[in-house]
């Protein structure tokens, strides 16, 4: 099964400014990854913003394997300097990368509607990302699908807990399998192969392997998550895999 290709172009100042006008602590960019990862493998993660301005993520994006585009201050180089750079290297990938097939910008701003109307031209899905009242009209409805942080933050309070579970390492598989089914369903996925939920879990956690959890088979990890009352499942006929057809108490 083929997975969508993903590239990523931050426009750092504007969310950062945005986070903090809308009063959140700060920036967390794992909450932007961890939602684009249900998409599909992020191939290209760029950051555009004068460092010298946010001193305190530069370490936190040089873990997440995030680019810094260091922009000169707005002095030397004008208001529109990262809008720009960040352009044209949008469009430059969008014309030499076949492979990537959808482009995420995370800004509010307005200025960036042009570049997805011409990412949209050449056949690109487009992303876009940013908090609720700093993020255009204009962007949000030239985008084809538009996540707001706000609801980033509202899903994390939402994540199961997993301390029902006296053994560690189960409640962790479990509470990344739920959040992979929710991903998928997210998704408006019709049929939940449990293929489909194994691949998603790659993604959101490179290292998983069921064995290392305590399963010869990742039908025997299913198969425990259903006894435990956490799922739901059922056998396809043909081709004999599981399928999963819901969770067997409503979702948190």
């Amino acid at each position: 099964m083929s997975e969508s290709k993903l590239a990523l172009f931050i426009d750092f100042e504007n969310i950062a400014i945005g986070v903090t006008d809308a009063k959140y602590k700060k920036f967390e960019i794992a909450l932007v990854l961890e939602r684009l990862l249900e998409k599909g493998k992020i191939v290209v993660k760029r950051a555009y913003c004068d460092w010298d301005r946010f001193p305190d993520y530069k370490r936190e994006l040089h873990e997440a394997a995030i680019e810094l585009i260091e922009i000169p201050g707005r002095k030397y180089s004008g208001k529109n300097s990262a809008d720009i750079r960040m352009v044209v290297d949008a469009m430059d990938m969008a014309w030499s990368k076949d492979h990537i097939d959808l482009f995420v910008i995370a800004s509010g701003d307005s200025d960036f509607s042009p570049l997805v109307s011409k990412l949209k031209e050449n056949d690109k899905y487009v992303i876009g990302v940013g908090v609720k009242n700093s993020s255009s009209d204009l962007l949000i409805d030239n985008c084809d699908e538009f996540i707001f942080y706000e609801d980033l933050v509202r899903g994390l309070a939402k994540t199961p807990a997993v301390s029902t579970f006296k053994d560690k390492k189960q409640g962790e598989v479990f509470k990344l399998l739920i959040d992979s089914i929710k991903a998928l369903m997210r998704e408006n996925k019709e049929i939940l192969w449990g293929s489909m939920v194994k691949q998603t879990m790659q993604r959101k956690k490179p290292t998983f392997n069921e064995e290392y959890y305590g399963y010869n088979t990742f039908s025997d990890l299913l198969e425990d998550a259903q006894n435990n009352n956490i799922i739901k499942i059922k056998k396809d006929v043909k081709s004999g895999s599981y399928v999963i057809t819901g969770f067997a108490q409503p979702a948190a």
